[in-house]
């Protein structure tokens, strides 16, 4: 009987360890996170997208790990929007494709309507653009954590400098997801067709289309400035980032953890726009020269817009009012 006890021991003693062995500790949830934006030190998407995982791992550590994928890995804005509605990804940074989710969200498409970073912070911590602007967004199954940046966005070319609105008439435009960047440049004579981002490079060198717009950081971490002749300084909307989870994997989340998501997501707004600031600075000499930089005439641009905003309050249920109300935080 003594060999049989002494064998039970040893058999229950290496349970013991294999049951509490690092290998059988709980797994850190992965949190994919993805965004369109190409990897190096020019692009936005790519900065915020590593600092925010960086930072979330070290304060979530063994419980929550954030991977990111970039350069449209894991799917096209269009196709990440449906999917991390069934979480597949978990997360992601959308920019102007969030108006496809929310119409009032749209009103960042409208020209010039914010005018500086310090205004866009004023906008994205008012409790009453928030309200309006994302809280119906949990319910269509998709969760803002974040307003980041993209930036600035500016017209490049292979035609013409571009000064006022009519030297857009004719221009094959690639523009992102989103009805009303279509309107707009439809209302300045442009030809503007929606491509992913990813296709937008060769799009530019083949001559499918003349021109796109992007701010800074997207032109550079993309190379568009190898094929494109001219850059206009339009500045002609400035797009918020978001960083947007499911709503399905938000609920599976402990309370602590959806706290500390959020409570970071939050305090990298004022990175992303410090680091936005940092590459309008930076990158102006990497892209002209070899383009060619040119000022526009602002006043005609604001005088085309005018349209554009009437339609908006027209077809957007109380977009009249949340204009007005961005207005008057500048």
């Amino acid at each position: 009987m003594k060999p049989r006890l002494t064998l039970a021991l040893a058999i229950a003693f290496v349970s013991v360890l294999i049951l509490h062995s690092p290998a059988r500790a709980q797994q850190p949830t992965t949190i994919r996170l993805g965004h369109v934006g190409f990897p190096g030190p020019d692009s936005i998407f790519a900065i915020m997208g590593d600092e925010y995982a960086k930072r979330v791992n070290a304060a979530l550590k063994g419980r929550v790990e954030v991977k990111v994928f970039h350069s449209s890995q894991l799917g096209t804005d269009e196709q990440m929007m449906r999917g991390i509605k069934v979480g597949a990804p978990e997360m992601f940074i959308p920019s102007t494709i969030m108006s496809t989710a929310e119409q009032k969200i749209g009103v960042f498409e409208m020209p010039y309507i914010i005018v500086s970073r310090a205004h866009i912070k004023k906008v994205a911590e008012n409790r009453q653009a928030q309200k309006i602007l994302f809280e119906e967004l949990p319910a269509k199954g998709i969760r803002v954590l974040g307003v980041w940046e993209n930036g600035f966005r500016h017209i490049t070319n292979n035609v013409r400098p571009i000064v006022k609105p009519d030297d857009l008439k004719g221009i094959k435009l690639r523009v992102p997801g989103g009805v009303w960047r279509v309107k707009m440049f439809r209302a300045y004579g442009a030809n503007p067709s929606p491509m992913p981002f990813a296709e937008v490079y060769s799009a530019l060198q083949s001559g499918v289309m003349d021109g796109q717009e992007n701010p800074f950081p997207q032109i550079a971490s993309a190379k568009f400035q190898e094929v494109q002749k001219f850059l206009s300084l339009s500045g002609h909307v400035y797009t918020p980032a978001y960083l947007v989870i499911g709503e399905e994997s938000w609920a599976k989340l402990p309370k602590e953890v959806q706290d500390t998501l959020s409570k970071i997501a939050w305090e990298m707004g004022d990175v992303a726009r410090s680091e936005g600031e940092r590459l309008d600075k930076e990158l102006m000499g990497k892209l002209a020269p070899p383009m060619k930089a040119n000022e526009i005439d602002k006043d005609a641009f604001i005088k085309a817009s005018a349209a554009i905003y009437e339609e908006f309050g027209k077809e957007v249920p109380g977009g009249s009012e949340l204009v007005k109300l961005i207005q008057s935080l500048r």
